[in-house]
Protein backbone atom coordinates (compact mmCIF):
# COMPACT_ATOMS: atom_id res chain seq x y z
CA UNK A 1 0.00 0.00 0.00
CA UNK A 2 1.51 3.33 -1.06
CA UNK A 3 1.79 6.11 1.49
CA UNK A 4 0.72 9.64 0.65
CA UNK A 5 3.52 12.14 0.44
CA UNK A 6 3.53 15.10 2.80
CA UNK A 7 3.19 17.47 -0.18
CA UNK A 8 -0.14 15.86 -1.10
CA UNK A 9 -1.31 16.22 2.52
CA UNK A 10 -0.26 19.89 2.55
CA UNK A 11 -2.16 20.49 -0.66
CA UNK A 12 -5.25 18.72 0.73
CA UNK A 13 -5.18 20.82 3.91
CA UNK A 14 -4.16 24.05 2.11
CA UNK A 15 -1.05 24.45 4.24
CA UNK A 16 1.95 26.56 3.38
CA UNK A 17 5.11 24.55 2.72
CA UNK A 18 6.68 25.87 5.95
CA UNK A 19 3.99 24.25 8.11
CA UNK A 20 3.68 20.54 7.27
CA UNK A 21 0.65 18.50 8.25
CA UNK A 22 1.03 16.52 11.45
CA UNK A 23 0.20 12.82 11.42
CA UNK A 24 -0.91 12.05 14.97
CA UNK A 25 -3.01 9.53 16.82
CA UNK A 26 -6.62 10.64 17.46
CA UNK A 27 -6.07 10.60 21.23
CA UNK A 28 -3.42 13.34 20.73
CA UNK A 29 -5.89 15.78 19.15
CA UNK A 30 -6.28 19.16 20.85
CA UNK A 31 -9.04 21.74 20.82
CA UNK A 32 -8.61 24.05 17.77
CA UNK A 33 -6.67 21.47 15.71
CA UNK A 34 -7.92 21.55 12.13
CA UNK A 35 -8.67 18.64 9.86
CA UNK A 36 -9.87 18.61 6.27
CA UNK A 37 -11.97 15.92 4.64
CA UNK A 38 -14.20 15.66 1.58
CA UNK A 39 -16.88 17.86 3.21
CA UNK A 40 -14.58 20.77 4.10
CA UNK A 41 -12.30 21.96 6.89
CA UNK A 42 -13.24 21.18 10.49
CA UNK A 43 -11.81 22.18 13.86
CA UNK A 44 -11.76 20.07 17.01
CA UNK A 45 -14.33 21.45 19.50
CA UNK A 46 -13.78 19.17 22.52
CA UNK A 47 -11.11 16.82 23.84
CA UNK A 48 -11.20 13.28 22.45
CA UNK A 49 -12.63 10.43 24.53
CA UNK A 50 -12.38 6.69 24.04
CA UNK A 51 -14.82 3.78 24.15
CA UNK A 52 -14.65 0.03 23.48
CA UNK A 53 -11.71 -0.47 25.80
CA UNK A 54 -9.72 2.38 24.26
CA UNK A 55 -10.00 1.05 20.70
CA UNK A 56 -12.31 3.80 19.37
CA UNK A 57 -11.70 7.53 19.78
CA UNK A 58 -14.59 10.01 19.52
CA UNK A 59 -14.05 13.70 18.78
CA UNK A 60 -16.62 16.49 18.49
CA UNK A 61 -15.77 18.77 15.56
CA UNK A 62 -17.33 21.88 14.01
CA UNK A 63 -16.80 23.91 10.89
CA UNK A 64 -14.49 26.86 11.36
CA UNK A 65 -16.36 29.47 13.44
CA UNK A 66 -19.74 27.72 13.11
CA UNK A 67 -20.73 25.98 16.39
CA UNK A 68 -24.14 25.06 14.95
CA UNK A 69 -22.45 22.55 12.62
CA UNK A 70 -21.10 20.35 15.43
CA UNK A 71 -20.64 16.69 14.54
CA UNK A 72 -19.07 13.62 16.12
CA UNK A 73 -16.18 11.90 14.32
CA UNK A 74 -14.98 8.41 15.23
CA UNK A 75 -11.48 7.05 14.59
CA UNK A 76 -9.73 3.81 15.33
CA UNK A 77 -7.28 4.51 18.17
CA UNK A 78 -4.38 3.11 16.11
CA UNK A 79 -5.06 5.17 12.94
CA UNK A 80 -3.02 8.32 12.40
CA UNK A 81 -4.87 11.43 11.24
CA UNK A 82 -3.54 14.52 9.44
CA UNK A 83 -4.11 17.80 11.24
CA UNK A 84 -2.99 21.39 11.15
CA UNK A 85 -2.03 22.51 14.65
CA UNK A 86 -3.03 26.10 15.44
CA UNK A 87 -1.46 28.02 18.31
CA UNK A 88 -1.59 31.51 19.75
CA UNK A 89 1.38 32.98 17.90
CA UNK A 90 3.49 29.90 18.70
CA UNK A 91 4.72 27.17 16.47
CA UNK A 92 3.92 23.76 17.87
CA UNK A 93 6.05 20.76 17.09
CA UNK A 94 5.07 17.22 17.89
CA UNK A 95 7.26 14.15 17.87
CA UNK A 96 5.73 11.40 15.75
CA UNK A 97 6.76 7.87 16.72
Amino acid sequence: MAKRSSKKLEKQLDLPASQPALRILPSQLRVEDRRADETGEWEVATRPHTTAGGKTVHVRVQRLGEPATAAERDFGAHERVSVKRVGKGKEYRLAVF
